[in-house]
């Protein structure tokens, strides 16, 4: 279901900075065109939730018309936990707020202990592309933020052998689909500093995988980077956008 309703107006407005850099990411990807149809992908944690919110935001005062939906998929973890509910329920009331009506679709994959976060992502991912396909929207937009981004990069380049990331729009299918990361220019704690503004709740992750070695091994090593180079985050996230091929094997 499409939703268009405005967010109320008496939401404190996004920080200046932060604002002009979701903006800038926009621009510079020209991620969103007038009549585009974008797929929320929602998990419930705290950066889909301020991704749905923001463009929410954006979409208020844009000079090009576009819609949005939210959407999750559940792979049932939260059932094995007696007494907690839906988190779905929780992340639709938020984001009701902002005009959005979550839909839950049921996850096609296995959720048994055995699966694995690549499996799990891959499922979930072709699901998702899957209704995107069927039902005409042309993009999917996922929360990732700089840091989620810097660090696939080290987590690619230390166990994949390969010097690449995730893009902050990257278009498949010939064109008929864009996967979108429109946080691509702010931070984790810029993310953080929008779900405290804007009072949005993030739901627990019941998911048996949710802490994934590598890529918990990968943050900590960034932040021993961090210990002799406070400026390291800033200037790898600069260099992924100026390589110079000329000087690599």
């Amino acid at each position: 279901m499409l939703e268009n309703a405005a967010p109320r107006l008496l939401t404190p407005a996004l920080p200046s900075e932060i604002n002009r850099k979701i903006g800038q990411a926009l621009h510079d990807y020209r991620m969103i065109k007038a009549g585009d149809r974008l797929l929320i992908a929602v998990s419930g944690g705290i950066d889909s939730l301020v991704l749905a919110t923001v463009l929410s935001w954006w979409r208020r005062k844009a000079p090009v018309h576009f819609d949005l939906a939210a959407i999750t998929i559940d792979r049932g973890y939260w059932r094995r936990h007696p007494g907690v509910a839906d988190p779905a329920l929780a992340i639709g009331e938020q984001l009701r707020f902002w005009g959005l009506t979550l839909r839950r679709e049921v996850s096609w994959g296995e959720s048994g202990a055995a699966s694995s976060c690549f499996h799990c992502a891959r499922d979930r991912r072709s699901q998702l592309f899957a209704i995107a396909r069927d039902e005409g929207y042309t993009a999917i937009c996922f929360g990732h933020h700089r840091d989620d981004l810097i660090d696939t990069f080290f987590l690619n380049l230390l166990y994949g052998g390969s010097i690449s990331t995730m893009k902050p729009k990257q278009v498949l299918f010939d064109g008929r689909l864009k996967l979108l990361r429109p946080l691509a220019y702010i931070n984790k704690d810029e993310v953080r500093a929008i779900g405290e503004l804007w009072r949005l709740e993030p739901q627990p992750n019941y998911c048996p995988h949710a802490r994934d070695s590598r890529r918990e091994t990968t943050r900590e090593i960034v932040t021993a980077i961090e210990h002799f180079q406070p400026d390291a985050r800033r200037a790898v996230f600069a260099a992924l956008k100026n390589v110079r091929a000329d000087y690599l094997p």
